[in-house]
Parts: C-alpha cells; structure tokens; sequence
C-alpha cells in the first residue's frame, strides 16, 4: 500500500518548521471531509505518514498549512499589527496511485513558498 507525507522547511531561517499545524481533507463532490490533523515535529516532518493502509485511495486531497501561525511564533522583531502575507498554505494535489509514496515537500517563507512531489 501506498502512503502520504510532508516536510515543512523555514527558508527565511533555513531549517525545519517546527510546530505547523497540518490538516488534510479529501474531497468528494465538491465537500472538503477532515481526514487527519497534526504537528509538525523538530525535523520539519510528521511523526507518521498522513496517509496509509485503507485510507490511501485514489482521489484528490488539500494539505492545508497554518503557516501565518508559524511564523508568528517564530520570526523575531515581528513588528506587524495586520494579517500575515501568506495565512493558510493550502495544497491540493491528486493521488492516483495507491501503491505509491507520495511526499509533498513545502518550502516556506513569510512571503512566498513552493512545493513539488518529492520522494
């Protein structure tokens, strides 16, 4: 069986982002359904794959990333009284393969980020 991770990295400070609260939904019919949440753990990364066993089926799914949160526990001298520039990250992206590992790597700053289907 296939399975589901993730790894946040902090390009503003190059290192592992810590803390991030993660949720992933699945959606069906248009209907974003609550599949898992957790933390980010020291290495950027979750203590266990999002994804595995039975639930891992085809399908298209949203990560959703409380990055504003992070990075106004982190960033030093934050100065601003308004919303951040980047709040929620939210990724959707489609599995199509059950067999497979899917790893969606995100590279963040306050002010941008990226991702692709790492390994």
């Amino acid at each position: 069986m296939g399975y589901l991770t993730t790894h946040i990295l902090d390009t503003t400070k190059g290192i592992a982002a810590a803390g991030v609260k993660i949720h992933l939904y699945q959606l069906n019919d248009g209907q974003r359904q609550l599949i898992h949440s957790t933390i980010s753990n020291n290495d950027g990364r979750c203590d266990q794959p999002l994804l595995q066993d039975d639930q891992f089926s085809v399908g298209i799914y949203e990560l959703e990333f409380a990055i504003d949160e992070y990075f106004a526990d982190t960033l030093e001298n934050n100065q601003s009284s308004g919303p951040s520039f980047l709040n929620t990250v939210i990724i959707r992206f489609g599995i199509n393969d059950e067999n497979a590992h899917y790893h969606i790597p995100l590279l963040v700053s306050p002010y941008s980020y990226s991702t692709y289907r790492g390994s």
